[in-house]
């Protein structure tokens, strides 16, 4: 089986046991950096419901963010884990590079070459290669496979590359592995993306993996397979 097969073969699996994800909730380029900064170790709720009441109390406008008062936007960051203070003002300097530095058009960032638009984006709080890519998946701007964390370590775990030292190179090494062996269309590439997530986050835990709680990639699993090759004696 060729690896483009392959990789289409696991998101089908991923696609069988969980079903079809809801498209993204978030697809505004600001929109997304905000809901990334509005929660800091809080699960998926939590940050949705810390977005919605900024959304609501305040707004997600640049200029909007700017007016508020820092008390009501750290009183809408404690919903959503710790240091509200510290998120409280990252939403600001968010507000202040999208209006000052973007002239509130950040959308026109995300036409330039890849190199370029993945750079202005990383001048933003938390955004690191993964984050802008990310970005520019869901908005629709460059067909790349973004991938967070849990969706990472299933494609570490199936082998695609061995893990590295720093989080930063087990990505870029994922990542060229997928080179040439990915959909060419958005709508594939985020449900891959979205299932990868919620596999890494439902039974391909970091610890304590439930590798037979029912996943269906392991027998193309090379991290099963070391777990269920028989100790020598």
């Amino acid at each position: 089986m060729s690896k483009k097969n392959r990789f289409s073969a696991i998101i089908q699996k991923l696609k069988k046991l969980y079903g079809r994800p809801a498209p993204p909730a978030v697809t505004d380029p600001l929109e997304i950096i905000l809901f990334e900064n509005v929660a800091y170790l809080a699960d998926d709720d939590k940050r949705a419901a810390a977005f919605a009441a900024l959304k609501k109390k305040v707004g997600t406008k640049p200029q909007e963010i700017l007016k508020a008062p820092l008390k009501q936007l750290e009183e809408i960051t404690r919903m959503a884990g710790i240091v509200p203070e510290l998120r409280a003002q990252r939403l600001r300097q968010i507000a202040e590079l999208a209006h000052y530095i973007f002239k509130d058009d950040l959308g026109s960032e995300l036409n330039k070459p890849l190199p370029q638009a993945k750079k202005s984006l990383k001048r933003f709080p938390s955004v690191g290669d993964p984050g802008a890519e990310k970005i520019l998946m869901l908005t629709r701007s460059h067909l790349v496979l973004a991938l967070e964390s849990n969706g990472l370590r299933v494609l570490l775990r199936l082998g695609f590359a061995d893990e590295q030292k720093s989080y930063s190179a087990s990505y870029r090494l994922v990542q060229a592995a997928l080179a040439g062996e990915l959909p060419s269309d958005y709508d594939a590439l985020i449900e891959a993306h979205q299932l990868l997530r919620q596999h890494g986050q439902e039974l391909c835990k970091r610890t304590r993996p439930l590798c037979e709680g029912g996943c269906p990639l392991t027998a193309d699993c090379a991290y099963f397979q070391k777990l269920a090759k028989p100790a020598r004696v």
